[in-house]
């Protein structure tokens, strides 16, 4: 017989071990994606999560089972990256609150912790579809309890769960037309399984595991190194505090230590995260003087896992999916109400800014940022009620995530799904009025505008009529693939012909990879000519994948 009990140290590889045969799938999992743009990214998001919980649990020393599987669902809630990340991170958590109190685990209470991690992913979703990472997590769930009542030996189980969950990955594309349709299975289904594989093959192995890094080579796009910049605090620290009890502790101190590092942090650095849980204080700070950080929280207790790292030295050749702007340092003076903004592309960033963002994070199709980096930026801004304009619909659920955890300030989530109504909602901006008039009026905004898109296709399809080769030029209505083209200007031409025959007057185009200033112009021109009542605008968006981004209202 096998396993039948494991501890803390094997759930700790299994959990190392899932998420490198994540790692080493992104590139099929990507190509997964239903539409044939060039921004499948599941792979990618769901490989960044579970390498966040995995940091988090080799972290930890001779820990029970319900330790490294708290440590686990506190990481992936952090590092969660688009909608499949945010529903890993919520499995991640289902599964802790599954195993909570324990220090080891039968088949049984595997069992029972995968039936609370399906529970807490529906739970997460407001309009949960069968098809998807949800049903192969009630696969496992169920397949579990079915294998557990009988079989004790854990990895019979696991390769039963396996099996099982594989023969309901192969239903998924009848359970959604739009996997029918593209010829493919569901790609965060098929990422659950690639983990509780690679979890499988780590959960006896001798010795430890070491975590793998997610580079170009995995798979995920390479991104160009940016500039350098000024890094005002430029040391990144984060510990782990362990609070003593009040009679230990220094005297003189207020009890609420997460209210009182906070102020304090809030005077020597920026990008502040302070959180309490269960005794434990996980803080970072982006400041000048580390010392002073580490000498303040010593006053509550012991500090652990401390990490101390240069950004000034990091920042070459990286992408900073924190903050892409340094503005709204706690010098800077407060404002009654601020925004946080996502975008891919330095002109496009430049515009948000320019129309009053307090920041705007780099991210959008095929790099989302994750919730600590949303978390992060909001805390940079100066006031304590915060929008934030995900701009893209995979980014909605990481969005309102970070706005959960965010406790210091009221933060809001307007749920933008594009570009253009991101843009409509900054200009319906104003921090002069409440916060309910405010959203009221940017939601306004964003409802009377229609968002146009030209890429290429990554790949041979049929979709929505359409029989699409790879290279051809696809034009997206509101997110529908309408026109598909084989030469770029005479698609964005039939594009700006379908959405003007549908009303509006007011068009705004935002050129970027493979336009020029050029022919934007002239195709600024055709419109101007062909619809002389249009008011029409140009900008450089610099947006990578998408030639042009298309704003009607």
């Amino acid at each position: 017989m096998g396993l039948i009990t494991i501890d803390g140290g094997n759930l700790r590889k299994m959990i190392i071990g899932g998420a490198n045969e994540l790692i080493r799938n992104i590139a099929p999992l990507n190509a997964l994606n239903v539409f044939p743009v060039p921004d499948g990214d599941t792979g990618t998001n769901m490989s960044h999560t579970v390498q966040a919980a995995a940091r988090e649990v080799a972290k930890l020393s001779n820990p029970n089972i319900a330790d490294v599987a708290k440590a686990a669902s506190n990481g992936a809630l952090r590092g969660a990256r688009g909608n499949s990340g945010v529903i890993l991170s919520q499995l991640f958590r289902g599964f802790s609150k599954g195993l909570e109190g324990k220090a080891t685990a039968k088949a049984a209470d595997l069992a029972a912790g995968l039936s609370k991690s399906s529970e807490m992913a529906y739970k997460a979703v407001m309009k949960p579809k069968e098809g998807t990472m949800l049903t192969i997590g009630r696969a496992f769930a169920e397949a579990a309890h079915e294998v557990a009542f009988d079989q004790k030996d854990i990895e019979i189980c696991l390769r039963f769960v396996i099996e099982q969950a594989n023969e309901v990955l192969a239903k998924t594309p009848d359970m959604l037309p739009a996997l029918k349709e593209a010829g493919v299975v569901d790609s965060g289904g098929m990422g659950l399984i690639f983990f509780l594989q690679g979890a499988l093959d780590a959960m006896g192995t001798k010795g430890d595991i070491e975590l793998l890094e997610i580079t170009a080579q995995s798979g995920e796009v390479a991104t160009a190194a940016i500039g350098p910049m000024e890094i005002t605090f430029p040391y990144c620290t984060e510990f782990l505090l362990e609070l003593a009890a009040p009679d230990k502790r220094k005297p003189g101190h207020s009890p609420d230590v997460e209210a009182t590092l906070k102020t304090y942090l809030s005077g020597i650095g920026d990008s502040i995260v302070v959180i309490e849980d269960a005794g434990l204080v996980k803080v970072h700070v982006h400041t000048s003087d580390p010392g002073k950080a580490l000498q303040k929280a010593l006053q509550f207790g012991e500090l652990h896992d401390i990490k101390i790292d240069n950004m000034r030295e990091q920042h070459t050749g990286m992408l900073d999916f924190s903050a892409s702007q340094p503005a709204s340092l706690p010098t800077a003076a407060p404002k009654s109400i601020g925004v946080v903004s996502v975008a891919s592309g330095a002109g496009l960033r430049d515009l948000f800014i320019g129309l009053g963002a307090d920041v705007c994070i780099e991210g959008g199709q095929s790099m989302n940022p994750s919730t600590e980096d949303i978390v992060q930026a909001i805390a940079k801004v100066n006031a304590q009620r915060v929008i934030v304009l995900p701009n893209n619909k995979n980014i909605v659920l990481t969005a309102q995530q970070a706005a959960k955890l965010t406790t210091d300030k009221e933060v809001r989530v307007m749920a933008t799904l594009s570009i253009p109504q991101g843009m409509a909602c900054m200009v319906a901006n104003s921090d002069t009025i409440s916060l309910e008039e405010n959203l009221a009026g940017m939601k306004e905004a964003m409802e009377a505008v229609h968002c146009g898109q030209i890429t290429r296709a990554v790949r041979d399809t049929v979709m929505d009529g359409h029989t699409i080769l790879e290279g051809d030029i696809l034009c997206l209505y509101d997110g529908d693939i309408v026109i598909v083209e084989k030469f770029l200007h005479r698609g964005a031409k039939a594009l700006a012909d379908y959405m003007l025959e549908r009303g509006g007057d007011i068009v705004t185009l935002y050129h970027g990879e493979g336009a020029t200033a050029e022919t934007a112009t002239e195709l600024s021109a055709y419109i101007a000519k062909k619809y002389p009542h249009t008011e029409v605008e140009v900008y450089e968006g610099k947006q990578p994948l998408y030639s042009y981004i298309l704003s009607v209202e």
